[in-house]
């Protein structure tokens, strides 16, 4: 078929003359998604949509065209993917951002709680840090700091933890340590 045929036959309605188009242009359209950074589910979306504003512009009797309708639809299909492509780059942007952040406030956080376990006595600081920050189990623990057994262990930690949030909230506030 000729390029006025088709669009004649498109802006009748006629769905045959869309699929002689779909499947004439397959491989040429969707390969300007995949040869930049696409997959194959986004090519065939892009090439998709590009045939729904071809079809609407026909239909609508608004279509002038002053080139082959492959050149007009390679053309709809590389502005949209320049959009999707745009839209992806600022959703990225926008996770790095809040990556980071999220980071920022994490070592915030962990700053915060260890300048109070430096703060409290050499036990304290020894049990906390080995339970919290080297994720030592507290039979561990009490081996290491020749305690009687892991019930003595896991009561003084109790107790340092119990200083630890005291020292905590006396000075910062929750907004400071807190989600």
């Amino acid at each position: 078929m000729k390029d006025h045929e088709v669009l004649e036959r498109v802006s009748r309605g006629d769905e045959a003359a869309l699929d002689y188009l779909y499947k004439k242009h397959y491989k040429m359209m969707t390969r300007i998604v995949l040869n930049n950074n696409g997959t194959e589910d986004e090519a065939k979306d892009v090439f998709q949509d590009a045939l729904l504003v071809f079809w609407q512009k026909a239909v609508s009797g608004k279509l002038v065209l002053t080139s082959k309708i492959s050149t007009y639809i390679y053309s709809i299909c590389l502005n949209l993917w320049r959009k999707e492509l745009d839209r992806k780059g600022r959703l990225s942007s926008e996770e790095v951002e809040q990556t980071t952040f999220q980071e920022y406030e994490k070592n915030e956080r962990i700053k915060i709680i260890t300048d109070c376990i430096n703060q409290l006595g050499d036990t304290c600081r020894r049990i906390l840090t080995y339970h919290y920050f080297d994720g030592l189990s507290m039979s561990d623990i009490a081996d290491k700091l020749n305690f009687a057994n892991t019930d003595t262990a896991k009561t003084k930690k109790y107790k340092c933890k119990k200083k630890l949030d005291l020292m905590v909230k006396r000075n910062y506030s929750s907004h400071d340590v807190l989600d």
